[in-house]
């Protein structure tokens, strides 16, 4: 008997330590996730004076103290290259493609890889901060191939003036109709390789201008506790005078300092939870270290998790009011999942051998880039997609001059004769010092089209280390986009031809879809919770509020009804800017 009773309170003490805990306080808004879309809601919300508690499924990072910036190549263990991060040891990521204990599956002859960073500030902190915004003819295409979003640029022009002055961007006003221009501030220099790649797509009839990017070129008297760049060239390391953008550093950790946002970090969310009249009342969320449920209550929830994760989210939040999980009446969350295309050239500049060194690391975002230029009615795919353009002296690290040996017998030597191609010793040394910054790339970034039939749902068979069921993908390219990839390479191809440079990557071809990353590699995905006006064709109405769910707001790229082929933060923040404001406004008329 004293065995049993024992082995009962035994079972009592393990069952009370494994019950769901309640947090008894009752937030104005609670937020999921702190990237660019979450965090831009907690900092409007914050300092309008709602109390916000916001999760994250990483661990607390301020770039001001966590940050790897200007640490040497020689201070990690394979000089620089990652042996846990996907972008190398120093890049300013928490995640990857593959994460221990957090699986997704891909349906049979599909391919999606998604990309995860588990840390405050998320992927912001490691981004390039290209820093683009979508057009008029991008919110409301010409072509009929793509619906319309339910709303106009002009609606979100004055959210994005807002974000240009308090966040700072560089760039110049050139004009273009489809690539709109913001408030700038001074852009960095071309570099000497830039220079070149300028002049040869000058005459392949390519445009190129400056680059606009979210980093500070200049001190604000109205951006305060943040330095200007100082030109160290890494910004995906994130930066410790916070020159650059990260949601962590701009939006979070001031959020914070109101008194008004409470962060709870290490925090895997698992559902919306819901009331019998199908709203919105708190969330549910495992702490990652020590694997213990929490519930936590809030007037309105909103998701920033990233928009395969939101998706997920709202997919796993089922109950009687939302059979099929919260906000998805239509059965649209997940569908339409599109990430940008990419494909992309290397080579080197013959003129640029032995050249003279000095530092010229410059931003950590674009120097210059070419915005679309053509005209599609003369081409065989729709909409298009921009170029980004790198190459020259940065800081050597593992690999960087892997290519050197593969190409050294095409440049002659200073008695006009070549060499073998190889090498060893002091010969491929010379080398190595000779070839150094002469390299040139380009990479183009452009429209994938949103479709139904490329989607997220939850995998039936799966749960991740938390209990959680993990999303199952299926997306498939499709021959717009293999024929907008053969366009890039092409285009890449004349480029090089005329600014007398040699091609070091293999020419793709229609064997590899010419170059085009698989879906995902661009970590640009959207439209998985699509805004609409009819609730039977999507899942949030025009300021991202749920239809079926009147207290529950999507504020990453889930809502995207159809990308451009511009980078996405700076719409995700605009967005989310003005999303805020409407929970503002219905809250002043006691509607939240």
């Amino acid at each position: 008997m004293y065995l049993i009773g024992l082995s009962i309170n035994l079972l009592h003490l393990i069952m009370s330590d494994y019950q769901i805990k309640e947090n008894p306080e009752l937030f104005d808004a609670i937020v999921v996730g702190s990237g660019a879309g979450g965090g831009m809601a907690g900092y409007i919300l914050a300092h309008a004076g709602l109390k916000v508690l916001m999760l994250e499924a990483g661990p607390f990072y301020d770039p001001a103290k966590d940050s790897l910036q200007l640490r040497w190549p020689w201070e990690s263990p394979r000089r620089g290259a990652g042996t846990t991060r996907p972008f190398g040891d120093f890049d300013a990521a928490f995640g990857g493609w593959q994460i221990e204990g957090e699986p997704y599956s891909k349906v049979a002859g599909t391919e999606f890889e998604w990309f995860r960073a588990r840390m405050l500030g998320g992927r912001t902190n490691h981004w390039g901060r290209i820093s683009l915004r979508m057009g008029p003819d991008d919110f409301k295409p010409k072509d009929g191939v793509t619906e319309e979003w339910p709303i106009t640029y002009e609606e979100v022009k004055p959210f994005y003036d807002r974000v240009d002055r308090m966040i700072g961007i560089y760039g110049t006003v050139e004009g273009i109709h489809n690539e709109p221009d913001g408030i700038f501030m001074k852009p960095p220099k071309p570099r000497l390789n830039e220079l070149y790649i300028a002049k040869g797509a000058k005459k392949a009839g390519v445009p190129v201008i400056p680059g606009r990017g979210a980093v500070l070129t200049e001190v604000s008297k109205d951006i305060k506790d943040r330095g200007a760049c100082f030109y160290c060239g890494q910004c995906g390391r994130a930066c410790k005078v916070y020159g650059d953008f990260s949601s962590s550093s701009c939006l979070v950790i001031p959020a914070m300092k109101t008194g008004n946002l409470k962060v709870i970090d290490n925090a895997m969310v698992r559902e919306v939870i819901t009331n019998d009249e199908g709203l919105a009342v708190g969330v549910s969320y495992v702490n990652t270290k020590d694997l213990q449920e929490y519930t936590v209550k809030g007037k309105t929830v909103i998701l920033g998790a990233s928009a395969c994760e939101s998706a997920r989210i709202m997919l796993n939040s089922k109950s009687k009011s939302h059979p099929g999980g919260v906000g998805n009446s239509s059965g649209l969350v997940g569908k339409y999942l599109h990430d940008s295309t990419g494909a992309s050239l290397s080579g080197f500049l013959p003129q640029l051998l032995d050249r003279k060194r000095y530092n010229e690391d410059g931003v950590g975002s674009v120097h210059i880039y070419s915005p679309w230029w053509e005209d599609n009615a003369k081409l065989n795919f729709p909409r298009g997609y921009h170029i980004e353009y790198g190459g020259g002296l940065h800081m050597p690290s593992y690999g960087f001059l892997n290519w050197v040996p593969k190409v050294n017998d095409i440049a002659k030597n200073s008695d006009g004769k070549t060499k073998a191609k190889g090498g060893y010793g002091t010969a491929l040394k010379e080398d190595f010092r000779s070839y150094y910054g002469a390299n040139v790339g380009m990479a183009g970034r452009g429209t994938a089209l949103a479709r139904k039939d490329n989607y997220c749902e939850i995998d039936p068979d799966k749960v991740d280390k938390f209990g959680i069921p993990v999303l199952r993908f299926n997306y498939k390219w499709a021959n717009e986009e293999i024929a907008q990839a053969k366009h890039m390479q092409e285009t890449f191809q004349s480029i090089m031809h005329e600014m007398g440079a040699v091609i070091t990557s293999k020419i793709p071809g229609a064997d590899t879809l010419y170059g085009l990353e698989a879906p995902g590699k661009i970590i640009h995905e959207g439209g998985t919770t699509r805004m609409g006006n009819d609730p039977k064709t999507s899942v949030l109405n025009k300021w991202g509020q749920a239809h079926d769910c009147k207290n529950l707001y999507v504020v990453d790229a889930g809502p995207f009804v159809q990308q451009g082929d511009k980078n996405l933060t700076w719409t995700i923040l605009a967005l989310s800017m003005r999303t805020a404001e409407y929970i503002l406004q219905e809250k002043k008329k006691l509607n939240g």
